[in-house]
């Protein structure tokens, strides 16, 4: 790790669930089938879409909820209209803010529209692009043929980054079993608009009932146990207080900077990151049997199998042709060893 992909430009921030994080958690504790998952998708979809709308009632009377009006505006909010309009995911009942003054025209769902095309890539494209109101209101008019005024981007980002900062800032369960803690190599578009290289850190927590939870995603130029050591510590700042084990690959300094945060911690390195480094050193013809026989090592049922495993490899041909791999297994199985 940090492994290489190619990918489009991402947005830096991360995009967060637009529920209180202990209701939106109260859902996803009961919901297991697809057709379960797919109606709360609709949910967030429906939320997200009232924000958008919002933001855009913000622009056009100039004043935000709760904020003072100024003096020149006789406007004001007036409710909402609620209207059913068609998605991909089917029918969704959406909330339409109203003004006293019925000046206002909403352009994420116009008025008299009833179906609602591609706005999953409508969202998926305000973060792709990092958030550039330019080619945010250029990709909106090519998709609605309408044209957004600057103003209008500003107040849908600002909605929708409010949301992003409450789901970044919100508290966490004081224990996680198991913590799966990564990071990828993406290409970043910055606010200058230059492209550039960025290790996105990845915080997985797996809690008591068996659930996965996202932490946090954090961007970074490169890698570093440093870097690490700061997300520990804003993860117990939200209210982590242990971590039981914490699974890694490789990093020089990382166990210490777990450990540092989180004294009580089993860190085991994760079994993919050894196998990965272990064939970066193989011919590819040699893969397949080279790999069949590090699986006997880690699928073992006890420590002992898995050295006597390592002995019988290190020992083989393929333990011959390639003395680099034994050292690494060595020390996975004799200090860390996760299955």
């Amino acid at each position: 790790m940090p492994r290489t992909r190619k990918s489009r430009a991402v947005s830096s921030t991360p995009v967060g669930p637009t529920f209180d994080p202990a209701a939106l958690d109260a859902l996803l504790a009961g919901r297991q089938t697809a057709g379960e998952l797919d109606d709360l998708f609709r949910q967030m979809k429906k939320a997200l879409m009232e924000r958008v709308l919002a933001g855009e009632l913000t622009a056009h009377l100039g004043y935000g909820p709760g904020e003072a009006k100024p003096a020149e505006q006789a406007n004001h909010r007036n409710g909402a209209t609620s209207k059913t309009v068609l998605t991909e995911d089917g029918p969704i009942p959406v909330a339409i803010p109203r003004d006293r003054a019925g000046t206002f025209a909403p352009q994420l769902i116009p008025k008299h529209a009833r179906r609602l095309p591609r706005f999953d890539q409508n969202v998926l494209a305000l973060y792709a692009r990092g958030l550039s109101v330019r080619e945010i209101q250029r990709h909106l008019e090519e998709l609605y043929q309408v044209e957004v005024a600057a103003s209008v981007i500003s107040a849908v980002t600002d909605e929708v980054l409010a949301e992003v900062t409450a789901w970044q800032q919100r508290p966490l369960e004081r224990v996680y079993p198991v913590l799966l803690l990564d990071a990828l190599r993406v290409k970043i578009r910055g606010d200058d608009g230059v492209v550039r290289n960025k290790a996105v850190y990845l915080a997985l927590g797996i809690t008591s009932a068996g659930t996965k939870d996202v932490l946090g995603l954090w961007v970074d130029a490169s890698e570093s146990a440093t870097f690490w050591h700061r997300v520990l510590s804003e993860l117990q700042t939200r209210g982590v207080a242990d971590i039981l084990i914490a699974l890694v690959d490789g990093l020089t300094g990382f166990p210490a900077a777990i450990t540092a945060v989180f004294p009580s911690t089993q860190v085991h390195t994760c079994v993919v990151h050894l196998v990965r480094r272990s064939l970066a050193f193989v011919r590819f013809r040699d893969r397949k049997r080279v790999a069949a026989a590090l699986r006997r090592i880690y699928r073992a049922p006890t420590v002992a199998g898995a050295e006597a495993a390592l002995a019988e490899f290190a020992a083989s041909a393929d333990g011959q042709r390639y003395p680099l791999i034994a050292p690494i297994w060595a020390r996975g199985v004799c200090t860390d060893f996760c299955v």
